[in-house]
């Protein structure tokens, strides 16, 4: 990995002994050594990323070596197509739209794509999407629904871009119009935060029968940063908001504002890329499957009471408390 957090360091310092006495030309048998620091650094890894406080998990989250949606779109759907524009404005690299086959299936899928290089990066606009790209994703979602095809949406992003040109043309709008418009999506649709699910910018391709979050990813009303920003005007004090906001998908799953949790490899996605998009393939799959089973009134109304419950059963527990 060329980019290690600060809390990775420790382990990061014992892979590169690992690796210089593997490449050590010494006819001596170091066999031993190499299995002795193997075990620590499994030790490590497990006690670190077992311990990993809310801030700690924000800053992994972010992590340059983690899939992106493209990643998961080209490991988990097969015979991938495009789609292009607005048919309003303009096209929104960010948001990925286009249809494939997961497992055999048709589906749609949207993904915001946050880029890697920085010019992928300039041109995903770092995975803020444009109201333009939320209409793509809505115009993708309507044509899933008259044609049959579920829907598959991967959620990375700090927010919606809150740019004057998104202003301008419509940006609380395009996200508002789908929340509206996602509930009444004829076809079971399953969503996974990979990465960063910031906000409305998260939501607006999120409103799911099913909403996945990985192990180490993030899902909050706001970023750290701005919340910072807000409370105390002072964005470095993020790391005391994300405490705060008890960023973790144990706490989102126990608010029922997710369904389920997809375990990562032990030290994180971007350790071993590879199978975490197989974790989550399989995860989606079995969503898809358990989905496809129920009435389509019955997904829909079911789909629509999720959400009108988030928050009611924890403000009831804390009446019942007092």
């Amino acid at each position: 990995m060329d980019y290690t957090l600060e809390f990775e360091r420790p382990v990061f310092e014992l892979e590169n002994q690992i690796r210089e006495l593997k490449e050590s030309s010494s006819k001596i048998d170091l066999t031993a050594e190499i299995q002795a620091l193997q075990a620590k650094v499994d030790k490590l890894i497990k006690d670190i990323y077992q311990n990993l406080s809310p801030w700690e998990r924000t800053l992994l989250s972010r992590h340059p070596a983690r899939p992106h949606a493209i990643d998961y779109i080209n490991g988990c759907v097969s015979d991938f197509h495009e789609i292009h524009g607005d048919r309003r404005f303009s096209d929104d690299p960010c948001m990925v739209c286009g249809f494939g086959y997961l497992a055999g299936q048709r589906v749609a899928v949207i993904g915001i794509e946050k880029g890697r290089k920085t010019q992928e990066k300039i041109r995903h606009n770092f995975g803020m999407a444009q109201p333009e790209g939320y209409r793509k994703a809505l115009r993708l979602m309507e044509m899933a629904s008259q044609f049959g095809v579920p829907v598959l949406t991967f959620v990375d992003t700090p927010g919606a871009y809150p740019g004057i040109g998104a202003e301008e043309r419509g940006q609380a709008q395009a996200i508002a119009e789908n929340l509206e418009k996602m509930f009444g999506v004829r076809v079971p649709i399953v969503t996974v935060v990979i990465g960063e699910g910031g906000s409305g910018g998260a939501l607006g391709i999120a409103i799911a029968d099913r909403v996945l979050m990985m192990e180490y990813s993030v899902y909050s009303v706001i970023s750290p940063e701005s919340c910072a920003s807000i409370l105390w005007s002072d964005p470095k004090m993020a790391e005391t908001a994300a405490n705060s906001l008890q960023l973790s998908p144990n706490k989102a799953r126990e608010l029922e504002v997710i369904d389920g949790i997809v375990a990562e490899p032990v030290g994180g996605a971007h350790r071993y890329p590879e199978i975490a998009i197989e974790k989550v393939r399989d995860a989606v799959v079995a969503e898809f499957e358990a989905l496809k089973k129920k009435p389509l009134d019955t997904l829909l109304e079911e789909r629509f009471q999720k959400f009108r419950r988030m928050g009611n059963s924890t403000l009831v527990n804390k009446r019942e408390e007092e």
